[in-house]
């Protein structure tokens, strides 16, 4: 039974506690509509509280009947509803950027806004394990390192995945079982671009030609390579907070300069000194997205090199300095 197999998701990861407020993203989707019915019935017995939010872009013809059906579920479980219309492809425009980071940029931000109003504490995506399986095999294609073999984490912060163990297949049944009818995003079957190409034409070419469970075998890669990315995680904030000399802040949540011994840092094994020096971005600027291997790697010749008054400015945003045998990674303005 579906409902079980979430719950113990939700279980082994702890996803959902009682009394959490948990805000759902819900495009009206088989994956999506699913999450609703499914949370909505454990909302019972685990005792929490839920809300929907959903985006009408505006880019395909059935938005405003895709807005209606999650309304009309919405109001039919008793859940409160909230909708946001955006104009997704000239914000992506005007900002030149393209449409699908612009679409994520502004769903994000608006359940962020929902759930400051609703008091949310948690905000549930219904990606699934053949999402998790997809995103895997296009970071293998891009070069990722065992980081990008991961895949999709079940929780980030205080985003959760209640379904990521729950295959696309199950998804369908369980939908065609509750007659639930959801709606259908055609540009999914658009091998236009990359994650449809992987979904339509790579996976079911590997099932045929090479292993029919490679959504099974990727999924225990994963779980093998979470399990190795936890202990070079613990490893790394370990070894930062050894050669940590001072963090000076802005305010309580923001960091400008990090200052770390050199020597110790160039006594460390070569996988946890970029680890480190990721660690020490990302507290920098939440986020490591704009940093690539040329970068990390003259960062790390740049301190192993142990030349005093050297600097990289890998980006407009970031300086590492090498000075009075400390390495000084800056925040510029």
């Amino acid at each position: 039974m579906l409902e079980k197999k979430v719950l113990e998701t939700i279980k082994k990861y702890n996803l959902i506690e009682p009394k959490d407020k948990v805000l759902l993203g819900v495009s009206g989707g088989p994956d999506s509509i699913t999450m609703l019915y499914i949370l909505n019935e454990l909302s019972k017995k685990l005792d929490f509280k839920i809300f929907v939010a959903h985006i009408n872009h505006g880019i395909r013809e059935e938005s405003t009947e895709d807005e209606q059906y999650v309304e009309m579920w919405s109001k039919k479980l008793g859940v409160e509803f909230f909708v946001l219309h955006s104009k997704v492809e000239e914000i992506a425009k005007a900002q030149k950027l393209g449409v699908e980071e612009t679409g994520r940029k502004v769903r994000y931000e608006f359940f962020d806004e929902v759930s400051k109003k609703v008091g949310a504490n948690k905000i549930a995506i219904a990606h699934n394990k053949n999402d998790k399986i997809e995103t895997i095999i296009m970071n293998i294609l891009r070069g990722s390192g065992s980081k990008g073999l991961c895949g999709i984490e079940a929780k980030q912060g205080n985003i959760i995945r209640p379904l990521i163990e729950i295959s696309r297949p199950e998804i369908e049944e369980f939908c065609e079982e509750k007659n639930l009818e959801p709606k259908i995003d055609k540009t999914n079957f658009d091998n236009e671009y990359t994650r449809n190409k992987i979904r339509n034409v790579v996976i079911p070419y590997i099932k045929e030609e090479f292993n029919p469970n490679i959504i099974e075998s990727l999924d225990r890669l994963s779980d093998i390579m979470k399990e190795q990315e936890d202990y070079l995680q613990q490893e790394t904030e370990k070894q930062y907070n050894n050669i940590l000399i001072n963090e000076i802040k802005l305010s309580e949540n923001e960091y400008t300069i990090i200052v770390m011994d050199l020597k110790k840092f160039n006594n460390l094994p070569k996988i946890i000194e970029k680890k480190v020096i990721l660690f020490a971005i990302q507290r920098l600027f939440g986020t490591v997205q704009k940093i690539e291997k040329i970068h990390l790697e003259d960062m790390i010749k740049l301190c192993n090199n142990n030349i005093g008054n050297k600097f990289l400015t890998p980006n407009k945003n970031l300086k590492i300095v090498i000075k009075n045998k400390q390495i000084h990674i800056s925040k510029l303005k």
